[in-house]
């Protein structure tokens, strides 16, 4: 009979439990015990939840307290000299949690680890730094730890220990500053010693099978990068070993990959066939003798209830084949990616809700389509009723279905996507219009959510708050925004966003066709989450949703004033996307209703706009071959939100988190004027594709971690300015923080934002203009 399994689990508990002791671990009111506590309390709630499932083989190890690839990290003693060394003084609790937690969030003059997105998904990880001298150690008291934990709560499943794979950790990583060119491949053998070292203490423990994670591998990779995994992976599979289960999830493998794998002795291989269902035969035949296939037909990353009889046409190919032992059902990724239960959102309508399926839902899924695949016609038919039920029901609602929108989209022609000048010329009249020095200082938007403002809203929500009353409070939380930019002396200001609890959600709580959860929580990275909205219809603009609040602000400031909006690709990539129609569909829907609202901003005066595109780059398909398509029509849906704007209306973007140098040249068709970017955590690395692209707008390198509570010196700021001037022209650059404050205090961001200011001020004189009094 085929068996069940789980890839991993999320780990920010279902009531964000993980998050709140965080947090309070690093305010100092939670011992390390308490908070080492909650870790665990989480760790044994989610194996109960599978175990009552039916789920037959569970993970262990995939939960980490910040970072799973920093976990991974530490276990082979790849950790940066300035957060401990591979070779410091072994530590314990409280003292280890905070060596932990510096390569995490930094503190003092110790800059934390890169932080970027984990391949095409919104989840963030810390970039390990190698050395020149790279060597590894390994340190598996975590595996052990969690192994022994599972064991002892019991229940009978098969424990599988879960390991970012070795091809993987190197990729993944980066040289370290001073480290110059290193080269990761020479460094396999060695670190693959150390993942044998690891395979033979758990063999010593009785496992029986170990899950690597390779996720790389359904990235374009060289021939000589294919032939190091596979010489790796030879030396990992020796007798006496746990069977090794290679696990691939996102995207396709390809044929060269596929070769490779042909030839490893594995216990298993999991592909996803959710994102890549034309891969099953070629994965079939590749399949070495023996080996299990893991078939990803549960879609581990959206929250729609699967269709059975697409997965079981799947599974159904995958018997004929191998048979039922030599299958497993699983997730086609780590349930890290979407919410726990669905069950609980009695907040959506009955309809909408019995289309959902978060991951409780999806561990029910396994073991219905586990018993379906064992059944004659007559059971599956009785097995999958319900199920089939809700597909139909969602197929033929009319909410998913507006005409008005679709005929809207119908009628765009190419013109439709221009700006009505070239940027010179455009450029040329916003600075005619705004009046701004060289080095112009803004931020990216919003400002400390503080606990002042999220009270508010809980009381807004519960009705012991007027609508009157609230919006009252936010207008003195823009008025205290505002009074302190000016007190600061920044260029460009933005209202704070208080009104905004999320990006995303503020604008999808104002379209038609989004839906929202009450506990939908996601790990973004570390303790911060994020509610994705529920994407399931067609989408449209009834009212403005921004205008009003920008009147009010403009109104109590003389100096320009942006207008904040979400773009279309952003609002796509950070919700849970309707799987019934071409993603490039709905965005050309969501690039509509943004457009709307720049034209009525733009009405009421607005002369700066900032559409951010946050996420332009992570929706980058993995493999190359895919690539141009989705650009043509991501930056297609950019380019018609703004195509209305006047010329002398300054049309701002921002992309955080962006190795973006090889798509440089569409970023610059995107045609922003100002683009602004994550800079400071690479040293302004980012930028050196600038030295060989001319970048035809103005661009404001972000000079300032803001993900990590440091404040950085004005000297630190300074130095960042100065190297990005070597690469840009002094009348093309802004300074400005790497991302919104929304998540920093208030003294942090006003010690930041000074010693910013004072930056650039000493810039501005280095570079000849008169510094304002």
């Amino acid at each position: 009979m085929a068996r069940t399994a789980v890839l991993g689990f999320p780990r920010i508990g279902p009531d964000r439990e993980l998050k709140h002791a965080l947090e309070a671990y690093w305010r100092g009111e939670l011992p390390a015990d308490e908070l080492q506590q909650t870790a665990r309390s989480l760790r044994v709630g989610h194996h109960a939840r599978a175990r009552a499932a039916g789920v037959d083989v569970l993970p262990v190890g995939d939960f980490a307290l910040y970072d799973h690839v920093l976990d991974v990290a530490e276990l082979v003693g790849i950790v940066a000299p300035r957060h401990g060394g591979p070779d410091a003084r072994p530590a314990t609790g409280s003292d280890a949690l905070d060596r932990h937690f510096l390569a995490c969030r930094g503190g003092g003059d110790v800059t934390p680890l890169e932080m970027t997105k984990w391949l095409d998904t919104n989840y963030h990880y810390l970039v390990p730094e190698l050395q020149a001298d790279q060597r590894f150690r390994l340190a598996p008291q975590k595996w052990l730890a969690q192994l022994a934990e599972a064991r002892e709560v019991g229940g009978g499943a098969q424990l599988r220990p879960v390991v970012l794979g070795p091809l993987s950790l190197l990729l993944l990583a980066k040289p370290a500053a001073d480290a110059g060119e290193v080269d990761r491949l020479a460094l396999l053998p060695a670190l693959a010693e150390v993942y044998g070292e690891l395979l033979d203490l758990l063999a010593a423990e009785g496992v029986e099978e170990v899950q690597l994670d390779e996720p790389v591998l359904v990235q374009d990779r060289t021939a000589a990068e294919l032939d190091a995994f596979a010489a790796a992976y030879g030396a990992l599979a020796t007798p006496g070993r746990p069977g090794i289960a290679l696990a691939t999830s996102f995207e396709r493998l390809d044929a060269p990959t596929l070769q490779r794998i042909s030839t490893l002795t594995l216990h298993e291989l999991h592909v996803d066939l959710v994102r890549a269902p034309g891969q099953l035969d070629a994965v079939l035949d590749a399949l070495p003798a023996g080996t299990r296939l893991s078939a990803g037909v549960v879609d581990g990353r959206n929250v729609w209830v699967a269709d059975p009889d697409r997965a079981l046409d799947q599974l159904d190919r995958i018997v004929a084949r191998i048979g039922t032992d030599r299958l497993t059902i699983a997730p086609s990724c780590s349930l890290l990616h979407v919410p726990y239960r669905a069950a609980r959102e009695t907040g959506l309508d009955d309809e909408l809700r019995s289309w959902l399926a978060f991951g409780e839902e999806k561990l029910d899924e396994l073991a219905l389509l586990a018993r379906a695949l064992e059944a004659d016609a007559d059971g599956r038919d009785e097995l999958l009723a319900d199920q089939r039920a809700r597909i139909r029901s969602r197929a033929a609602s009319p909410r998913t279905n507006d005409q008005g929108v679709r005929g809207r989209v119908a009628a765009l022609r190419p013109e439709h996507y221009d700006r009505p000048a070239p940027v010179a010329e455009r450029l040329a009249a916003q600075r005619a219009r705004l009046g701004l020095p060289l080095l112009p200082t803004t931020t990216i938007g919003s400002f400390p959510q503080t606990g002042d403002i999220r009270a508010a809203r809980r009381k807004r929500r519960s009705g012991e708050w007027s609508q009157e009353r609230y919006e009252a409070f936010l207008r003195g939380q823009i008025d205290e925004v505002v009074r302190r930019q000016e007190e600061l002396g920044l260029d460009v200001l933005v209202h704070g966003e208080p009104e905004r609890n999320d990006m995303v959600e503020h604008f999808g709580e104002q379209l038609e066709g989004f839906a929202f959860s009450g506990w939908g929580w996601l790990q973004s990275y570390g303790s911060r989450c994020v509610k994705p909205p529920i994407l399931f219809g067609d989408v449209s603009r009834p009212r403005p949703m921004t205008v009003d609040w920008w009147r009010y602000a403009q109104s109590r400031t003389d100096k320009p004033m942006k207008g904040m909006l979400t773009g279309p690709i952003t609002i796509l990539q950070w919700s849970f996307v309707r799987d019934d129609q071409p993603r490039s569909e709905t965005a050309t829907q969501i690039a509509l209703a943004i457009q709307d609202e720049v034209v009525d901003l733009e009405a009421a005066g607005c002369a700066v706009i900032q559409i951010d595109e946050a996420a332009l780059r992570e929706g980058l398909p993995l493999r190359g071959e895919d690539q141009d398509a989705y650009v043509r029509w991501a930056v297609d849906a950019f380019r018609l939100t703004a195509a209305p704007a006047r010329p002398d209306t300054q049309i701002h973007t921002h992309m955080c988190y962006s190795e973006f140098n090889e798509m440089i040249e569409q970023i610059a068709r995107l045609d922003a004027d100002v683009l602004s970017i994550e800079a400071s955590r690479s040293g302004m690395d980012l930028l050196e594709v600038f030295e060989r692209f001319d970048y035809p707008a103005e661009i404001g390198p972000g000079v300032y971690d803001i993900h990590a509570p440091r404040v950085p010196s004005v000297e630190e700021i300074e130095g960042l300015l100065r190297d990005a001037q070597r690469r840009l022209r002094p009348e093309q650059l802004w300074a400005n923080p790497d991302c919104g404050l929304k998540t920093r205090g208030w003294e942090e961001t006003t010690a930041a934002l000074r010693n910013l200011v004072e930056a650039t001020r000493r810039r501005r004189a280095a570079i000849g203009e008169p510094v304002p009094a």
